[in-house]
């Protein structure tokens, strides 16, 4: 429950306005935070490899209760040329249903046959959806969405939203809604079909691969340059990753419990991101009550992820559903 005039259509947990809630940098802002921030909480190749002082990762909660518009977003070479005063980024990301009605569903990426002049016709005509392929979401279920693919949200869902950080966006239609003073929002069609994906699609529905040991649960969803995200469950202590030489962010789902590490734990909570700087030498998550979590961070090379990956025992062939290159 909040006290807002509007219900809340998304949060972004980690945003240039997000401020840290402890340590260190403790009410600072991130967009403050990160470019001050020394490598062993970054990791080199995070600072290498960032194209702004922005934070790589934008993490947000959408909450979809009407049709968003039918949308799509630029990739980084068409970002860098076009968009340069906006950033110069473009964005891949992937979404992870926190929650699903019956009945919800996504669209995304065009039907067969759909070609650049049949989707402008769709657009004239006020049925661009009608090209868009329909997904039926349940709770749990993950949706990968590179950059050119068309796509829209249904009502109906929670999801968690991991992407570049880039606020591009490029509509096609909105169902000619007006807002309160009669305006409709601008629509960007010539530059979406400029960067929409034709022929064959590459996003849509994950496909993961679950592993279960020593009482972590470790769904494997998704690998691209941008992020590779996993989620985790448990209802024991597991040890978190470290050491590896890059920042990862923790997004907790469900549950309560402890993150440990030298002689100060904190509590965790739903709804919560915690960033584990890159040099941490080991840290605990002690659960009290069962809990489900996303783990995501920036790859350093995707060569290594496919090892750890095999290291795991999962085969060439699930390999390669999980890795987009």
């Amino acid at each position: 429950m909040t006290d807002l005039a509007e219900p809340i259509g998304e949060a972004w947990m980690t945003g240039g306005e997000s401020r840290f809630a402890n340590g260190p940098f403790a009410g600072q802002r991130l967009i403050d935070a990160w470019p001050a921030m020394p490598p062993e909480w970054t990791g080199a190749s995070a600072r290498a490899e960032s194209l702004s002082a922005d934070f790589p990762l934008l993490v947000k909660f959408i909450f979809a209760e009407e049709k968003l518009s039918v949308q799509v977003h630029p990739g980084d070479e068409y970002a860098a040329e076009q968009e340069a005063a906006a950033g110069g980024r473009g964005k891949t990301e992937m979404w992870y249903a926190v929650r699903a009605r019956p009945g919800a569903e996504v669209l995304v990426g065009l039907k067969p046959r759909v070609t650049r002049k049949s989707f402008e016709r769709a657009i004239a005509e006020a049925a661009a959806e009608e090209c868009l392929k329909q997904v039926s979401m349940r709770t749990g279920d993950a949706i990968f969405v590179p950059a050119g693919t068309a796509h829209t949200i249904g009502p109906g869902l929670v999801l968690c939203e991991i992407q570049q950080h880039s606020d591009l966006t490029y509509r096609v239609y909105d169902y000619n809604r007006r807002d309160a003073e009669g305006r409709t929002r601008p629509l960007h069609i010539e530059k979406a079909l400029a960067v929409m994906r034709f022929g064959k699609q590459e996003g849509g529905k994950i496909k993961p691969v679950r592993i279960e040991r020593g009482g972590l649960k470790r769904t494997y969803l998704a690998a691209c340059r941008y992020f590779a995200t996993e989620k985790w469950e448990f209802s024991s202590l597991v040890p978190a990753e470290s050491g590896r030489g890059r920042f990862e962010l923790l997004i907790f789902i469900e549950g309560h419990g402890t993150i440990r590490w030298g002689s100060d734990p904190v509590e965790y909570g739903p709804a919560q991101v915690w960033l584990i700087p890159a040099a941490l030498d080991g840290c605990d998550l002690v659960p009290e009550l069962r809990t489900s979590m996303l783990r995501t961070y920036v790859p350093d090379d995707m060569k290594e992820i496919s090892r750890e990956l095999a290291e795991q025992g999962i085969e060439e062939a699930a390999r390669a559903r999980l890795l987009h290159l």
